[in-house]
């Protein structure tokens, strides 16, 4: 356990040199999308936690990155409020919210549970694009400000860049904690045989609520960093299709592994902008990267050491049968 911990902490490390340096090297444009990549890893962290954690499919992450991005575009520049005010309100709602749609997933499960969250995805997509007099409708909410940190100006593409990353470096830090946790330990008996979870004493809805609304909390997060980053929000930057990219980053990258939302993100973010060469053919490229990784990775790139581990099994076997 000592040694599992320790290799985890070193990754970290060397993750976060990595990432610390990186964008030093970088035009303004790279370090706005290693900011925007990052966005992406810490809302892919909270589904993971409810998909690959909890074992409860969810379509409606996006949703909730909206809810806290439209609530501190609104809060900050039609109410007068400041980030600082608006940013917990909203991640304060949003587990909120999210505690109340956790309710489905007691009663539904598996393909149903991801129609319930992408029709309750679509309804707050309209309520952003139809209550005009709030949120802007299609023309959305620009002039979004960013942030400023103990009197000292975040605004700069750099500067905001690393506080993101600062942000995602403490959720990302939070989050191992709390799923190598008893509450970790319950999120992971729910999804594996929840009635054997229920038998030895785990709270199912209790847990079933909780992962929801954890989640929730963190695309919350991610939500209010969006906001100031980009400096303009509309209806469309929080729709199904987000949602539905999101949960692609989580099976792609590895459903219940720690680092998958990291390797999710570099497919679904930063893939398509290195295959921008192709011009008009570079989602077809994007597409059939997707389905091979599907095909020979079901359970994502992470799952790639397992695969291996097996292949090896598999034929010191057959060649002890053949002696």
């Amino acid at each position: 356990m000592k040694a599992r911990l320790t290799y985890m902490m070193t990754l970290f490390a060397i993750a976060s040199l990595i990432l610390l340096v990186l964008p030093l090297f970088l035009k303004n444009y790279g370090v706005y999308l290693l900011s925007y990549w990052l966005i992406f890893v810490l809302a892919t962290i909270g589904l993971n936690l409810i998909l690959g954690y909890a074992g409860l499919k969810s379509l409606g992450h996006a949703a909730f990155m909206g809810i806290a991005a439209y609530i501190v575009a609104i809060m900050t520049t039609k109410l007068g409020f400041g980030f600082w005010t608006a940013a917990p309100v909203a991640v304060i709602a949003c587990f909120v919210i999210g505690w109340i749609i956790g309710y489905p997933a007691l009663r539904v499960q598996m393909h149903y549970l991801a129609f319930a969250t992408i029709g309750f995805n679509e309804v707050v997509a309209l309520i952003f694009r139809n209550e005009e007099w709030i949120t802007g409708g299609t023309f959305g909410i620009n002039n979004i400000s960013r942030p400023s940190l103990f009197g000292y100006s975040i605004s700069g593409n750099l500067e905001f860049y690393y506080f993101i990353f600062f942000v995602v470096f403490v959720v990302g830090l939070l989050t191992y904690f709390l799923v190598r946790s008893p509450w970790g330990k319950a999120f992971t008996a729910l999804r594996d045989n929840p009635i054997r979870a229920e038998s030895v004493g785990v709270n199912i809805q209790r847990y079933t609520l909780l992962a929801f609304a954890t989640g929730s909390a963190i695309a919350g997060v991610a939500g209010c960093l969006l906001a100031p980053l980009v400096q303009y929000i509309e209806p469309t930057q929080f729709n199904s299709q987000t949602s539905i990219l999101l949960y692609l980053m989580v099976v792609l990258g590895g459903s219940g592994y720690f680092w998958g939302p990291v390797l999710g993100g570099i497919i679904g973010v930063l893939f398509p902008e290195w295959l921008r060469f192709a011009e008009g053919w570079y989602m077809l490229f994007f597409g059939l990267i997707v389905i091979l990784l599907m095909v020979k990775m079901p359970d994502g790139l992470l799952s790639l050491p397992k695969i291996l581990k097996q292949r090896k099994a598999a034929k010191e076997k057959a060649a002890a049968q053949v002696r």
